[in-house]
Parts: C-alpha cells; structure tokens; sequence
C-alpha cells in the first residue's frame, strides 16, 4: 500500500508541475493576445468605436461581454452580409446608426478573438502624473496579465503544499493501521521550513522553471516593445489644441501641414501661418479682456506687438517644439506618396468615413487630442502588415495609370526614360 502511495505521490507532482507550467505559458500566450487585440483595434476600429462610450458604433466592452462569440465573428468579418441573410441579431444590431459597419474578411478568426479579448479587458487605467497622457497606450504586458501570472505562480505554490500535506497525512493513517509506530516530528521555525523546501530538488526545478518562464517572457515584450513610442506625448513650447483647431473648428490638416501633399515631410507651419488667424484671434473673452498666454507666445516668437499692430525682426524667435513622430534615419517614409497616392487605398484598409482626412491613418483620431501624442506604433511591422492588406486599384488613379501606360510602352519596346516613371523627383535623391 505504502509503495502505491509512493507512486501516486511521484507520479502527481510531475504532472502538477507539467500542467502549472503549461498554464502559466498559455497565460502569457493570452496576454499577448490581448496586446495583438489592442494594436488591431487602434489600427482597424478606433474610427469608428470607442471601449466605453457610443460612437459612431456601440460601446465595445458592455457588447463584447454581451454577444456571443460565434455571432462576433461572423459580424466582424462581414456584417453586411450577416444582415442581408435575415440573421434577426444581425438586423437589430444594424439599427444603432444608419452607417454601414466596414466588413474585415481578411482578419482570421484568432485576430478577431485577440480583439474580443481585449475589449472584454478594456484599457488599462493609469494614473495621470501631469506630465504624460491619461489614454496613453502601453503596448507592452498589461498590469492585468502580471498580475495573473503573479497569482497562478503563487496558486501553484500554494495548492503544491496543501497537497503535500494531505498526502503526508494519508500515509501516516494507513501506517496506523498497519501498526507502524509514528515518530512525531519536531516543530521547526519557519525559516528552517522554508531551507527544507528549497532543498528539495524537485520545488527548486519548478521554482526555477516558473522563473526562467516568466522572466523570458517579460524580458521578450521588453525587448520586443524597445523603441516603441505609443502613447508619447511631450510637453510642447505653446499648448496648441488639434481638438480645438481640427474638431471644433474644422481646420483642413493640410492648410498648416501643406508638405504633406506634395512632399516628403508634412513639415511644422510657420509662426506665420498661425498669425493668419491670431492676429485677430486673441481669447480675450477667456482671459478677463487679456490676451491668451499661449497667444501670446506666438506673439513673441514672430515680435508682433498687439498694441501697435507691428513686427519687431530683431525680437523673432523661433518656437522650439518637440517631435512626436520620429523615425529611425535609416527609415524612408514619404507623406506625398501616402497622402495623394495611396490615398484611396489607405482609406479602403482603415475603413475611414468620408469626412475624415487620411491623416486619421497613421495619426489616429487628431480631431479629438487636446495635445497631440503618437497614436500608432510606427514599426516597420506595422507598415509592413498594412502595405500587405492594402488593395491598389489603378481605377481613378493618375498615378497608377501612369505606371500601367508607361510598362505597356515597355512591352511593346518603346523608348522610356527614367524621368517617365518618376525618376525626377526630389524624393528620389534628396532626403
């Protein structure tokens, strides 16, 4: 009997340990799912969802948790024609506002539920330290997903003793019963305990396993997420508002940012540029009849005086802002190439609304930031997985129909130069 008990007690705590460290690994495989959900979410549902309010779709979290999940998959990959079948979920859900929710038949399923699994969790809330942005976005492992690993490491521990000691207490009955004399053990401090525990091999693997595992882990989204600015937000010379100036007021983001449409950078407006409105604009009614203190640092960087309606050279000086969106220099990107030419395709991926300027893409929401911060991650993944989605369509497309003339000019053997595919401009040699 007591070689059975001997066996069994082997043979459980192996496959304990085998099942604590399995699903320790399928906890981390889960947050970074939720991590994968996030960046899916901002890229391809952002526009038009918010997690905790109405948009121009329902509030995602409460309808995650609502829904099921065979319903949310056939929904997201094509809902129009979910609601075209008669599906009675599918009408009623189409009822919340007259816009058409863009169909997504290319996510797969596990990057729909990866999605699911994120809007369940919601954002995690941080607190605001004055210097950062409340909605910053953390792309690495959610305090939730720690907190879980933390716990099931230490369930693990705790369920391994508990067990341990029923075990010990099941031998010493059936020693009884066999007449075996049971000699006591001696209580033990509990620092002499815990030197006995770790001199037992078989905790001392698993404890290293659990660490090994974790620390690899963590270490792998450290590295993974390094040079990865979501959610950066510096504080700039002049508080100026995109919210106020894109979304109030309906400013066209190209009217500061003309490089955007026909070169490679979208380029910083000038102080001049501000000044064609500010020179009227002044706040006063904020400001007990005075002029606004961010105004008035455009102002002073341009030597504008109010008063005389004057410029004074001698006192410009130029406003020092930080930028937000920096990549490597080794990375190309041109604006031109995206905001015009693709344009059309970029709209068709990111399931942008009319309105909306293709701005929105890359940089998210402006109309909404009261300080503008890096919306999307900007890693060469990132690009890559878009430029792969993306459809091109040479209909309606100067650019394109340029190319398609030029290579059937090419198959017929007439002359082309280089200039004639785009070999003059200034991107091509200057950076």
């Amino acid at each position: 009997m007591r070689d059975i008990s001997l066996i069994i007690r082997r043979v459980w705590k192996s496959a304990f340990m085998f099942t604590a460290l399995s699903v320790l690994i399928v906890s981390t495989t889960q947050a970074q799912d939720v991590v994968e959900g996030r960046k899916i979410f901002k890229d391809k549902c952002s526009s038009c969802h918010q997690l905790d309010r109405n948009s121009t779709g329902p509030a995602l979290t409460p309808k995650m948790n609502e829904l099921d999940e065979a319903f949310l998959l056939k929904w997201i990959k094509n809902s129009p024609a979910l609601i075209a079948s008669g599906d009675p979920q599918a009408v009623e859900a189409s009822k919340f506002s007259p816009s058409e929710m863009t169909a997504f038949p290319n996510l797969s399923d596990d990057q729909i539920k990866s999605v699911i699994a994120y809007a369940k969790v919601g954002e995690p809330k941080k607190a605001p330290t004055g210097d950062e942005p409340t909605e910053a976005a953390s792309e690495g492992v959610s305090d939730f997903s720690i907190a879980g690993i933390v716990a099931i490491i230490l369930i693990s521990i705790a369920v391994l003793v508990i067990l341990g000691r029923a075990i010990k207490m099941l031998e010493r009955l059936i020693l009884q019963k066999q007449g075996v004399v049971i000699v006591e053990e001696e209580n033990v401090s509990l620092a002499v305990g815990v030197r006995r525990l770790f001199k037992n091999k078989k905790f001392v693997f698993f404890f290293i396993l659990c660490l090994i595992v974790s620390l690899g882990s963590f270490g792998w989204m450290g590295m993974w997420n390094t040079g990865v600015h979501t959610g950066y937000q510096p504080v700039q010379p002049i508080k100026f508002s995109h919210e106020l100036h894109a979304g109030t007021n309906k400013i066209d983001c190209q009217y500061c940012h003309a490089g955007a449409f026909k070169s490679k950078n979208s380029t910083i407006p000038s102080v001049n540029v501000c000044m064609n409105c500010h020179k009227s604009v002044q706040a006063t009614e904020k400001y007990n009849g005075e002029i606004s203190p961010e105004i008035q640092k455009i102002y002073t960087a341009i030597g504008y005086d109010p008063a005389t309606l004057t410029y004074d050279k001698t006192k410009e000086k130029p406003v020092e802002w930080i930028r937000v969106h920096n990549l490597p220099d080794f990375a190309y990107f041109n604006h031109s190439q995206h905001v015009v030419v693709g344009e059309q395709a970029i709209r068709k991926e990111k399931g942008l609304k009319p309105e909306e300027p293709v701005c929105f893409a890359c940089h998210g929401p402006v109309n909404t930031m009261e300080e503008i911060y890096q919306y999307s991650p900007l890693t060469m993944k990132w690009c890559i997985n878009c430029h792969k989605d993306a459809e091109i369509s040479g209909k309606d497309n100067a650019y394109y129909t340029k190319v398609i003339e030029n290579h059937e000019k090419i198959k017929k053997g007439e002359k082309i130069t280089p200039a004639a595919l785009g070999g003059l401009e200034c991107g091509k040699c200057h950076y």
